[in-house]
């Protein structure tokens, strides 16, 4: 079926063009947009060998504010591969930089960001073509060349020589970049050598000269309201892209409240991780907290904080290319009826990530975070797996210095199928890890500041904004942590379509449903969609 692509940048501003929705259910003002959507659930009821579905629709108010905030980015790992090539990226985009590869010039672009560089149909044009628009389009997002940047290092090197220490970036590229990334400078991190590999002591050098955890949070504080204030920022946003930690218990009496946790970080408790003093000092500070690495940052201490304090966090760990294709390969199988019973994933790679993830303990962390993705898959379907049945999975992840940042990726999944066959899937993969990572952080950041202003009410309710927990994300986290109660979801599809039809509830526009009845039954059926507006054009009027 032909379809149609309509909004787009405007100009070299690359600011979107914002789709205006024609519908009783949808109001603009100065401040807000206002919408009303029916919401459906369906309940199940098992009886017996019966189970038996009570539909339920809700009719829920949506508003979300129009102005966007001038928004600062704070990275805990400014300088290594993602930090400074997400920052490069933004400096080549704003500028608008050239450069020569041996394969002619190149111009910069946003790929790999759902945010920028993605679509989403809205419609369908007189004469029945789909219409599409950029994601961006539907509410007003920031602008990625307005961003702002800063964060923490252990590594003192200022973003122009950490460029050159990662070896991603073409090499006339870094010479376009040089004076802009040499202008920006880590601030010093906290350094406790327990959480990371021992290997990484030598980068060790830009450290928060502190005797106390206590007065270690009170620095990164300190840190997120000097960058606020210098830059003129109306919110800041912390991300994590550090090293993997090791996983820090979590234990009663000790870090599972926040009075717990804040007297245990008081007490200079050992088992107080980087990360968890990084997220409850944002969290204090009034700033969306979004864990990038599968350290278990989200103890039940931080998680009660940000419930709390009404901040929202979100992780864990970016899902940026093996894991991401596993989650889509895994839901083909299972809901084709096809039984995964083996999946086997080897990884190597060179860069630090790699380096730091040669050690056990920081090794562990990963491989919990990627054993879970084909979870909730596996369970949907209780013909192929009995209860607690599940396929074996494992993950090896080798350190090889010389294949620098090209992550080398080999998957085997063997599956039962009719009869009793087999059928065996493998699957390689190269690619550039920071070049994969760097755009998902860029939509965490984006994302989380659109979620950050949709308040939802009902009739009966007044408006409140989402839960603190952001499992809206996960579409770009391999681990998603979810509100207490709430089903984890890992299936790439429904992560998609969470964030898809939350944006068109924002316009008052109902969840796809993919059925398209208008072409598999008599016309006059369906509202006659012609009119005398329409004829003269292939897309609606934005």
């Amino acid at each position: 079926m032909a379809s149609t692509v309509c909004g787009g940048s405007d100009g070299d501003t690359g600011a979107a063009v914002v789709l205006q929705v024609d519908s009783p259910n949808v109001k603009y003002s100065d401040e807000y947009i206002e919408s009303t959507v029916d919401y459906p659930v369906n309940y199940a009821m098992d009886q017996g060998n019966t189970i038996v579905i009570k539909p339920t629709v809700t009719k829920i108010k949506i508003r979300t504010k129009k102005t966007v905030p001038k928004t600062g980015l704070m990275m805990i790992g400014l300088g290594g591969n993602n930090g400074t090539t997400l920052t490069a990226g933004i400096l080549a985009n704003k500028f608008g930089y050239t450069w020569e590869t041996k394969e002619g010039v190149k111009s910069p672009n946003w790929y790999g960001s759902i945010t920028q560089s993605s679509t989403i149909r809205v419609g369908m044009d007189a004469n029945g073509k789909d219409v599409y628009v950029p994601l961006k389009s539907l509410v007003p997002m920031i602008n990625p060349n307005d961003i702002e940047i800063d964060g923490w290092d252990i590594s003192s090197l200022d973003l122009s020589q950490a460029m050159k220490r990662s070896k991603v970036l073409n090499i006339d590229l870094q010479r376009k970049l040089m004076k802009h990334m040499s202008e920006i400078k880590p601030r010093p991190s906290i350094y406790i050598p327990d959480f990371i590999a021992a290997n990484q002591s030598y980068r060790a050098d830009n450290i928060i000269k502190a005797e106390k955890k206590s007065e270690a949070l009170d620095q990164i504080r300190k840190d997120i309201r000097d960058f606020k204030k210098n830059k003129e920022l109306d919110q800041v946003v912390v991300l994590w892209t550090a090293n993997t930690e090791r996983f820090s218990e979590e234990i009663e009496g000790f870090n599972d409240t926040s009075d717990n946790l804040f007297r245990s970080i008081c007490n200079n408790s050992t088992e107080i991780s980087p990360s968890t003093l990084f997220a409850v000092a944002s969290i204090l500070e009034g700033c969306t907290y979004i864990n990038g690495s599968p350290s278990n940052t989200f103890i039940k201490g931080v998680i009660e904080l940000a419930e709390k304090r009404g901040v929202h966090i979100a992780g864990d760990d970016f899902k940026s290319g093996q894991t991401k294709l596993k989650s889509v390969l895994v839901d083909f199988l299972v809901t084709a009826g096809i039984k995964p019973v083996s999946i086997v994933s080897y990884n190597h790679l060179g860069n630090n990530d790699g380096y730091n993830l040669s050690a056990p303990q920081q090794f562990r962390s990963k491989e919990i975070s990627k054993s879970s993705v084909v979870d909730d898959m596996v369970q949907s379907n209780n013909i192929l797996y009995k209860t607690h049945e599940k396929p074996d999975h494992c993950i090896v992840i080798k350190y090889v210095p010389y294949v620098g940042d090209s992550k080398r990726a080999l998957d085997e999944y063997t599956s039962e199928i009719f009869l009793n066959g087999t059928n065996t899937l493998v699957i390689h993969n190269t690619c550039e890890d920071s070049l994969l990572a760097a755009p998902l952080i860029l939509d965490l950041l984006i994302l989380a500041e659109v979620f950050n202003r949709i308040e939802i009410g009902s009739d009966k309710s007044d408006y409140t904004p989402l839960h603190p927990v952001f499992s809206v994300l996960s579409y770009l986290l391999k681990a998603p942590i979810v509100p207490k109660g709430a089903p984890v979801v890992n299936s790439l599809f429904r992560q998609r379509a969470c964030i898809e039809n939350i944006l068109r509830a924002c316009l008052g526009l109902p969840a796809e449903n993919n059925m398209l009845l208008e072409y598999m039954l008599p016309s006059q059926i369906f509202k006659d969609f012609k009119n005398e507006d329409q004829k003269n054009s292939t897309c609606t009027k934005f």
